[in-house]
């Protein structure tokens, strides 16, 4: 019998486990900006499987934005974390991450191709189903999803966690392709409440599907475990914080958010 056990033991030992590949992938933008995105699948997956776009906080493609795509492979997608900022840099200091970020988004066009370009290696990629693609990001990257939401870049959906409302480049009747979710955090001082109220306005005049979630307690920065570290660190951060409840919530409501879209 323990023989019989152990073959047994051995032999489920043996058998394929879901196991989360990860690569980094350089690929450019079209004004020859050097970029790296960092790709992740679950290999026991076979065959194609939506696929989903992850743009970073302000901070840059760092390990919290690399670990999203982990999280959304182990969900079953095919996830791309890309790098808006070039040559995959990143920082815990708010004076770089701000020169960072608004050194990408001097030029809005030059932006929305590093997107579009970020998106088209994800498509490229084998496992992902090029008709069933979507995107997410964070502070800056969700400013980013939704901006490429109101220019009618074709995704299925687009998921904002904690990102900038406003835009120079507001949506116009129809030109929303999307379906949108926003998570935001009800303590958010970083995104006034002129921004909420202007963003929806913006959005009921366009016709635009989305939902938006205000997450009662939650600061700025609420879906990074980090965020109380990098707001009342050395650097005097800024007014950020995290919250367990409203990381879980806004990632079970995205879960959902996925399933109706992608059916």
């Amino acid at each position: 019998m323990r023989v019989f056990l152990a073959l047994v033991l051995l032999a489920l030992s043996g058998l394929s486990h879901a196991e989360i590949k990860t690569q980094e992938i350089p690929y450019q933008s079209p004004d020859g900006t050097k970029l790296i995105g960092y790709y992740a699948y679950d290999d026991a997956i076979k065959g194609q499987r939506p696929g989903v776009v992850v743009v970073h906080e302000w901070w840059g493609l760092n390990d919290y934005t690399k670990r999203r795509a982990r999280d959304l492979a182990g969900l079953g997608y095919s996830a791309l974390a890309i790098d808006m900022y070039g040559d995959g840099k990143n920082t815990e200091h708010p004076k770089d991450a701000m020169a960072f970020m608004q050194a990408a988004l001097k030029d809005s066009a030059a932006s929305s191709a590093r997107f579009q370009a970020g998106l088209d290696l994800l498509k490229k990629q084998p496992q992902t189903h090029p008709d069933k693609v979507a995107a997410i990001g964070y502070c800056f990257g969700g400013a980013v999803v939704l901006n490429a939401a109101r220019q009618g870049v074709p995704l299925a959906g687009v998921v904002s966690f904690h990102g900038a409302l406003a835009t120079k480049t507001p949506a116009t009747p129809g030109s929303v392709k999307a379906k949108i979710l926003v998570e935001h955090g009800a303590l958010d001082s970083m995104v006034t409440a002129d921004n909420v109220a202007a963003f929806k306005a913006e959005m009921d005049k366009a016709g635009a599907d989305y939902q938006f979630v205000s997450l009662e307690g939650a600061k700025h920065g609420f879906s990074n475990p980090d965020a109380d570290r990098l707001g009342h660190g050395d650097h005097g951060g800024p007014d950020i914080g995290y919250s367990k409840a409203a990381d879980e919530k806004s990632w079970a409501d995205m879960q959902a958010f996925f399933k109706k879209i992608f059916g």
